[in-house]
């Protein structure tokens, strides 16, 4: 069992036992009581109710948190010609081709997203072993293929969040930094379970939704009342 620090028990202690909490709750508890003297990401994980051996592709997905992450990241853009121009102008950290590649395949990585256009596919599927594990690979599914630079960077900058279900079926997104207004917060969860339930399968029978929890980077974990809150969801879009 992995041992806890005595400030981590001390802020367990707090919390009123509960089998499931409101993201309200959950969140105001977070914090009311950090955990780490930097400020702390708030973390959302859900359950997939989904026979994992049976998908034929993981659940994945794309979304633009209302009120951005609180994460400064760093996009890369693999282009040509004119469109490397388009990709300086659309603020790209980096941009470029053949050379892009080689400092990659040497152990580079300071960045956090990666877009490429299509005619620069063929070049770069050599890193996908590099790229793929770590979820940086371009992929059309997800937007991050296209001509439309401008609007694929601005979305990245402005927070837009990949996500995908892992090998037991769980998706972790972050939503936020512990400094952000609860209210704020509180609009990213909602807005990253709509996102995973739109992501939903076809065909998908059962509880989709099974579990979710909410944590910050060193605080304590907990429930969040998901069948609850999948039932307001529900409400506003029907």
């Amino acid at each position: 069992m992995k041992k806890r620090s005595k400030k981590y028990r001390a802020i367990y202690e707090k919390i009123e036992k509960k089998e499931v909490y409101s993201p309200e709750e959950a969140i105001a508890f977070l914090k009311a009581n950090p955990s780490a003297r930097f400020d702390e990401t708030i973390e959302l994980s859900v359950h997939l109710g989904l026979d994992v051996k049976k998908l034929q592709q993981p659940v994945r997905g794309s979304i633009n948190l209302p009120h951005g992450s609180g994460k400064q990241i760093k996009v890369l853009v693999f282009a040509q010609g004119e469109n490397l121009e388009r990709a300086k102008n659309a603020g790209a950290d980096y941009y470029g081709g053949n050379e892009l590649i080689e400092k990659i395949k040497g152990g580079w990585l300071d960045f956090q997203a990666v877009v490429a256009t299509p005619d620069m596919m063929r070049n770069i599927a050599p890193l996908g072993k590099i790229l793929g594990p770590r979820g940086l690979m371009p992929n059309p599914k997800s937007g991050t293929v296209t001509f439309e630079i401008e609007k694929i960077v601005e979305e990245l900058k402005k927070g837009r969040i990949e996500f995908k279900m892992d090998k037991d079926g769980n998706i972790h997104i972050p939503i936020g930094k512990i400094s952000f207004p609860l209210e704020k917060l509180v609009d990213n969860l909602y807005a990253a379970l709509r996102a995973i339930i739109a992501a939903r399968p076809q065909g998908a029978k059962g509880v989709y939704l099974k579990s979710a929890h909410i944590s910050s980077t060193m605080g304590p974990s907990f429930a969040l009342d998901i069948n609850k809150i999948s039932q307001e969801i529900k409400a506003t879009v029907s």
